[in-house]
């Protein structure tokens, strides 16, 4: 692959990276909290009274599936020629986790369904709790392959100088953050202490979108000294 089309693959992978980070602020952050609260009863009003509101939060779970897996499949397309162990590695995780992002939307479609449903409003109440549950650590499991990813995508940013190496080691630092923030929310740790873990993750991620969506990748020192 030329340096040129290299350019290109690299600027769709910063689309689909943008997608998935758009879909992922929007739904997690802001639709989210307006439909799944932690009273069930409450839960399950909002997705009768405000249904609409409740499939646009599935609307933007599916596209954070769909982002992920394109992203994870165009990074492999970008860096599968300087290191094809790190790309693969990149694909099949970034794949892992939309997988396991998958468990989530289907059990808001559940969800939704289960409110429109004929059953006795106790037995709706405990099973959108039950389905609320799945969702929350769908996440909580699916933050571990998040944070997987972005290891062997630091990892061969530094290794290969084809991005600046600060991105690489921001992601670096960033996956492990992810990978403690998981361990420790399931070991019963919480605090700001946890939250603050993932926030190097987050610069990374938005530090490698604007790269590629603005330089797309460096050439190689054999194309430079071509």
């Amino acid at each position: 692959m030329t340096h040129k089309q290299l350019i290109s693959t690299a600027r769709i992978t910063g689309i689909w990276y943008l997608l998935l980070a758009i879909s992922g602020v929007l739904g997690f952050m802001v639709f989210h909290p307006q439909v799944y609260v932690a009273d069930p009863a409450t839960t399950l009003a909002n997705l009768t009274t405000n249904e609409m509101v409740a499939r646009t939060r599935l609307v933007f779970e599916l596209l954070i599936v769909v982002s992920q897996a394109l992203v994870a499949a165009w990074f492999y397309k970008l860096f599968k020629e300087i290191n094809s162990w790190a790309a693969s590695t990149i694909g099949v995780w970034g794949l892992t986790n939309a997988i396991v992002i998958m468990v989530s939307a289907i059990s808001m479609g559940v969800a939704l369904g289960v409110a429109g449903s004929a059953q006795p409003a106790e037995v709706k109440v405990s099973l959108i709790q039950l389905l609320s549950l799945f969702s929350t650590h769908a996440w909580g499991v699916g933050s571990l392959f998040f944070g997987l990813w972005l290891l062997p995508m630091g990892y061969l940013i530094v290794t290969s100088s084809r991005m600046p190496r600060g991105i690489g080691f921001t992601l670096i630092i960033g996956g492990i953050g992810y990978l403690l923030s998981a361990f420790l929310n399931y070991s019963g740790v919480t605090g700001l202490f946890v939250d603050v873990l993932t926030i190097p993750a987050t610069i990374g991620e938005f530090w490698i979108i604007g790269y590629l969506l603005i330089f797309g990748i460096r050439e190689s020192n054999e194309d430079k000294s071509a």
